[in-house]
């Protein structure tokens, strides 16, 4: 199958979908975007003050966008901690890091209270070097989490790489216990379910066409409400004045066939780790609890005009690329069939920095900009987002989730069209590039031009 939204509704089956809006209508928070963001949003707010009337306006369907698409790694990665110990003190971004190992935790915990069963498989994240370049970028990003405060992060030589996972021509590793598997699309439903069974109302087939100071419009009625929280992530751009303020980014993903005993023999993968590798265009995988091997990377990465996919259809030649890396990271498995193709998107702000944000002069707030490491990143946010609600409405006072250093974080704008397609574009033409320099030379150098691509790109 090629699209269906993704393989984690194919193979969970698609929800029903609940009531549109029928009018317009007050409440006390009107939360705009069903996924991960704005679900956890209404669960804390919902469980802090029980009384608050929420609302939670979907386009599509609880799910519908990366919280139902994406790789299904709940781990402790945040985009933009080293920008944040630049401007805020390495102390402030070690407590950003700090609050993101424990939000692993909470999300498990939070899935067994509320009787959620997503297969989530606490297995941890091992990330493979598999040229003489990415073993160096490697070790350089281990020293920089363990500087961080993991210190039970483990690096690990080929054979004891090969030992936890059998991946071709890898040379080291490293490995974090800050990192579970999931199923993406039963951990969104379940959330729903939760939110409602709190008292939350959910509109979905609701696509909200503007968010102003206290208020959300959409083509069915206007809800009016001291707060308003934008929580779109890939979806921003089609909100009315916000088309440059989060670039949707493309990712794509393959998953095969359930593999044989033999196949999972050859491979390896006993402990369910997620897996990444080192390389400019990176690939992220998990083993799936039937026994697929789900694969994911950039594909096509951004459509002219910011625009978005319906159905989560794949070209052929992502497809194609996307088998290419599975097959050379486990030749074995040269013959397996990939049984699903879809894409997504995801939110990635011009500095490449997730933040939270509430103006108070308007009630509007908003948390995002993820850049691909949202399954947990989206709980902390909202977590966040709760604590500044409650503070501004003086339900709460300051705590450790409101004094973290992406809190209030501004960037400035994407550039617009058609610089937007052609730099990103160029961008990750040079990655790749980069990328097929480094296997070929197997120098340990990185390349120059992704050190280039990276300055242009702003993620420096």
């Amino acid at each position: 199958m090629n699209g269906g939204i993704s393989f984690w509704y194919a193979d969970d089956g698609l929800p029903a979908v609940r009531e549109p809006l029928g009018g317009d209508l007050s409440a006390d928070v009107a939360i705009v975007g069903g996924g991960y963001t704005g679900l956890w949003t209404a669960y804390y707010l919902k469980r802090a003050v029980p009384s608050l009337r929420i609302v939670v306006l979907e386009g599509r369907f609880c799910g519908y966008g990366a919280s139902g698409r994406n790789g299904g790694w709940l781990y402790n990665g945040i985009a933009g901690r080293e920008r944040y110990a630049r401007s805020h003190g390495r102390e402030a971004a070690v407590r950003l890091q700090r609050a993101m190992n424990g939000t692993v935790d909470e999300v498990i915990r939070v899935a067994a209270a509320e009787g959620i069963d997503a297969d989530i498989h606490r297995g941890g994240v091992l990330e493979v070097a598999c040229t003489p370049a990415q073993w160096a970028r490697l070790r350089e990003f281990h020293a920089a989490e363990s500087a961080f405060g993991e210190k039970d992060r483990e690096l690990y030589g080929a054979r004891e790489t090969a030992e936890r996972i059998r991946v071709a021509d890898a040379v080291g590793s490293s490995w974090t216990p800050h990192g579970a598997r999931v199923h993406p699309a039963k951990l969104v439903k379940g959330l729903a379910a939760a939110v409602e069974r709190l008292g939350v109302v959910i509109h979905e087939s609701t696509p909200v066409t503007e968010v102003r100071a206290r208020r959300a419009v959409t083509p069915y009625g206007t809800v009016r409400a001291p707060y308003v929280l934008r929580c779109t992530e890939g979806f921003t751009a089609g909100l009315k004045g916000q088309r440059r303020t989060w670039l949707p980014m493309n990712s794509s993903m393959i998953a095969t066939e359930p593999l044989t005993a033999q196949q999972w023999a050859s491979v390896g993968w006993a402990g369910r780790e997620t897996l990444g590798d080192m390389a400019h265009a990176y690939m992220y995988a998990q083993r799936t609890a039937d026994g697929r091997i789900a694969l994911g990377g950039r594909g096509v990465p951004y459509r002219f005009g910011s625009r978005t996919d319906d159905d989560g259809g794949t070209r052929a030649e992502t497809v194609r690329a996307l088998r290419e890396v599975l097959v050379r990271m486990f030749p074995s498995l040269a013959g397996v069939r990939i049984a699903h193709a879809w894409s997504g998107v995801l939110g990635v702000p011009r500095d490449w920095c997730a933040s939270v944000e509430l103006d108070r002069s308007t009630g509007v707030g908003w948390a995002g900009g993820y850049v691909g490491s949202g399954v947990a990143t989206a709980n902390l946010a909202a977590r966040t987002l709760c604590d500044l609600v409650r503070l501004d409405a003086g339900q709460g006072g300051r705590t450790e989730l409101t004094e973290l250093p992406w809190v209030g974080h501004r960037v400035r704008r994407w550039e617009p069209e058609p610089l937007r397609w052609l730099g990103v574009r160029g961008l990750y033409a040079v990655y790749r590039a980069a990328d097929r320099r480094e296997r070929s030379s197997r120098g340990a150098g990185s390349s120059r031009l992704a050190r280039v691509a990276d300055r242009v790109a702003g993620r420096g």
